[in-house]
């Protein structure tokens, strides 16, 4: 491969870093305008991905953290505020009590059932107003999920 390839291979690999660390952080705009609407002020939206991502799920933060992208998140403290608030039970591991593992109240499915519903209402916006079609957002996935895979090999094989 000549230099004006990897050159334009460089840009256009520096441009989709930034591109997603933009998108994470305007879909945390999103979901805070959308929570701002509904009147919901007590969580930020890192914590309402985090109860989307949990879903029915019982899990330890540290599968969390290996699930979402909690961008300059302390999933550990976020977690603890969820449980304050009520939106999460916690329990200690039987097995590894230095463990914990938390799942969704009742309270917090109805906020993951809020994020879910904004969700379906953008894809359904994206479809019906010809913003991307399926195939180019399926392609897309294909594509961020080959980076992901290659940037997991990274730290893998790093030592």
């Amino acid at each position: 491969m000549g230099a004006p390839v990897r050159k334009q291979t460089l840009v256009r690999y520096l441009d989709s870093v930034a591109l997603l660390e933009r998108m994470h952080r305007l879909l945390l705009d999103v979901i805070k305008d959308e929570f701002e609407r509904l009147g919901i002020v007590n969580i930020n939206p890192v914590q309402a991905l985090l109860l989307f991502n949990i879903a029915d799920h019982e899990v330890t933060a540290s599968e969390l953290k290996s699930r979402g992208y909690y961008q300059g998140s302390n999933v550990s403290y976020n977690l603890k505020k969820l449980v304050e608030l009520g939106y999460m039970h916690h329990q200690r591991c039987a097995i590894d009590r230095r463990s914990v593992r938390v799942r969704l109240t009742p309270k917090g499915q109805a906020i993951r059932a809020r994020v879910a519903e904004l969700f379906a209402r953008q894809a359904d916006q994206l479809d019906e107003g010809g913003v991307i079609a399926f195939a180019t957002l399926d392609e897309t996935v294909r594509a961020l999920r080959r980076l992901e895979r290659f940037w997991g090999d990274q730290i893998r094989y790093i030592y």
